[in-house]
């Protein structure tokens, strides 16, 4: 589908015409047409004036007048024409013409009236004083005529169309009357490729309902959306307020779910200011949208404070995590960045992505795995991080509970090793990502992430590097999440899976985690677990039913809802914080620090020796020995 948009910011601005539009006309052929059109209009209005001066009685006119009028009549086409170029008249799509176009040809006869003026008298002839008036008002309307009759034809069609509508166009409800609802309205009625039509807009200010956008009905607020979408049948709704509060944008949400229409959105409001809102640009709700918060940021100068002109290393850079850890860090302006990864492909995506975002940015992709001390040395002998960002780990609770020697050699001995060779080298700050999984675990990846934490502190009382961990919830979109298997479930007709009716996690976007996890490394100062605030619990059957509901589908009907039981290791909800650690605030409310819980450095290196090697020897019991080291962990049944 092509893209023809007429956008409005004050009254009306234009856009280039659409690909169409530039192949079945030649600019030139168009603008000689326009000309032509405008000498003739030339002639026929001063002459319907004189024609009128004298009662439409061709006989009556004066032979000294028709003189005049033959005189003056080819210097007044080139002086109109040549005014009309000045004035820009053949360089505008009147397709889409409107207050700037108008402007412009009241302008361009601002002009002509002294033109004319001085015409007259170089010339020496001379009209009926009332044909001057007359005659420039006939010529006045008929260039207006010219340029705005392709409007008024294409807004004819666009009526025939609304009135002829055949049954595949669908009913189009808008929500939100403002700019960009009107843009988006202004684009539905004008395109002549677009079949949809917008049948009606809710919008909650009472002054603007009961009055029309574009042409179409503002019939209430948000409370009457299901009555709308009844009474004039809709089978699409568009969300179209880029700048509603999360909390406005989950109420109005819930309430399109019940209705069983598709919904769709509006870009953000930076779109907006830039003029860049269509069709086109139009996305699916996502989940995030359902959260009932707005978006939550770190300190950009805060950040950009500790990292500007430092050498920062990534781990698992190519991760879902740690490629957004390397976009964010990237704005910060360091002096080098080293991604750390073992898987090559995902590696290489980011590495291009940044070389082609920050071309002035050193960046070093490497491959390597934490796994291997002389691989991990080696880097940090090369390259001296300042800064380390530690986002390297298997995290995939079943697939760990079937495989816990992995995940030890992985997310604990990985963690140990590069956090030995951080300090070895120097580095200055050592951040470590943990997950909620870590707080009481009853599965293995959790408990190796509390290990992990352990770790960190241990080394942080031993080094001279400052060591930190921060933990979060459950990040939306991320590789193996559970929204994008829900979205692939929907898209395949279902069942969408659900482990158990009652599950709740926390959710935040991945943007939001890592901002926060890089203003977490600006309060660093060693030894602490920081604690991102995630909001509310979210019920995952919620969220999947009014997925179900957003892609215009109703739950248990058209697609069907299975609960799975929960998996091994898996709880029905997360903690944040252990009972033990307590609580600290920092200058950000959403960042809070877990206080150390006090252990013995030497007993847990020992049990770090003893647990190396019943991995090294793959043997069986390797979850009771992490029990041993973590007194919160409570395997679940059946898994050792």
């Amino acid at each position: 589908m092509y893209r023809t948009v007429a956008l409005f910011t004050k009254d009306v601005k234009k856009m280039p015409a659409s690909p169409s539009l530039h192949r079945s006309s030649n600019p030139l052929q168009r603008t000689i047409f326009i000309g032509v059109l405008d000498i003739l209009s030339i002639a026929v209005s001063w002459f319907a004036a004189l024609w009128l001066r004298f009662d439409f009685q061709f006989s009556e006119i004066e032979t000294e007048y028709l003189n005049a009028y033959a005189t003056a009549l080819l210097p007044w086409c080139a002086v109109v024409i040549l005014v009309f170029v000045v004035c820009r008249l053949y360089s505008s799509i009147w397709g889409y013409a409107g207050a700037d176009e108008l402007l412009r040809v009241i302008g361009a006869y601002c002009l002509l009236f002294v033109a004319g003026y001085l015409l007259v008298k170089v010339l020496g002839v001379e009209l009926p004083r009332s044909c001057y008036i007359i005659g420039m008002a006939f010529n006045f309307l008929a260039t207006l005529a010219i340029r705005f009759a392709y409007r008024l034809l294409r807004n004819l069609r666009a009526q025939w169309r609304h009135f002829n509508k055949t049954s595949r166009e669908k009913n189009i409800m808008l929500i939100g009357a403002g700019e960009a609802g009107r843009m988006l309205a202004t684009e539905f009625f004008t395109s002549s490729h677009l079949r949809d039509t917008v049948v009606c807009v809710i919008d909650d200010d009472p002054v603007k309902q009961g009055k029309r956008l574009c042409g179409v009905p503002i019939v209430g607020g948000r409370e009457d959306i299901p009555r709308a979408v009844r009474e004039f049948d809709v089978d699409k709704i568009i969300f179209a307020i880029p700048a509603a509060t999360g909390s406005v944008r989950k109420a109005i949400l819930d309430i399109c779910s019940t209705t069983g229409c598709p919904v769709q959105m509006v870009p953000g409001i930076y779109q907006l200011a830039g003029g860049d809102i269509s069709v086109s640009n139009l996305r699916e709700v996502g989940v995030e949208e359902l959260l009932g918060r707005d978006p939550i940021c770190g300190d950009a100068e805060e950040i950009a404070g500790y990292i500007k002109g430092k050498t920062v290393m990534v781990t698992g850079a190519g991760g879902s995590i740690g490629s957004e850890l390397c976009r964010q860090i990237a704005r910060a302006n360091p002096r080098q960045l080293v991604l750390f990864d073992i898987y090559e492909n995902s590696t290489y995506d980011i590495q291009l992505e940044l070389e082609k975002a920050y071309p002035d940015l050193p960046v070093a992709a490497l491959i390597g795995s934490v796994r291997n001390t002389a691989r991990v040395n080696a880097v940090m002998k090369k390259y001296t991080p300042d800064i380390v960002f530690h986002a390297a780990a298997h995290k995939h609770v079943p697939l760990m509970e079937s495989s816990p020697n992995e995940a030890i050699k992985n997310n604990v001995f990985g963690t140990y090793k590069l956090a030995k060779a951080a300090s070895d080298h120097g580095v200055k700050r050592f951040v470590l990502i943990s997950t909620d999984k870590a707080v009481n675990p009853t599965n293995i990846m959790g408990a190796s992430k509390r290990l992990c934490e352990m770790v960190v502190q241990m080394m942080n009382r031993a080094s001279e590097t400052e060591f930190a961990a921060v933990r979060f919830g459950n990040v939306l979109g991320s590789n193996g999440s559970v929204i994008p298997l829900f979205k692939r479930q929907i898209a395949q007709g279902g069942p969408v899976t659900v482990t158990h009716p009652d599950i709740v996690r926390y959710f935040m976007t991945i943007p939001e985690a890592v901002s926060l996890v890089l203003q977490a490394g600006h309060y660093a100062r060693g030894g602490e677990i920081f604690v991102l605030d995630m909001g509310e619990p979210v019920k995952i059957d919620d969220m999947a039913r009014n997925l179900i509901r957003l892609s215009g589908y109703e739950p248990d009907v058209d697609i069907s809802i299975e609960y799975t039981g929960l998996r091994p290791g898996e709880k029905l909800f997360e903690e944040l914080l252990m009972a033990e650690e307590g609580l600290k605030s920092t200058a950000n409310h959403r960042i809070h620090i877990g206080k150390p819980i006090e252990m013995d450095d030497a007993l847990f290196k020992q049990q770090l020796e003893k647990l190396e090697e019943a991995c090294r020897c793959e043997e069986a019991d390797i979850k009771q020995l992490v029990a041993q080291m973590v007194p919160t962990y409570t395997p679940s049944e059946g898994t050792f």
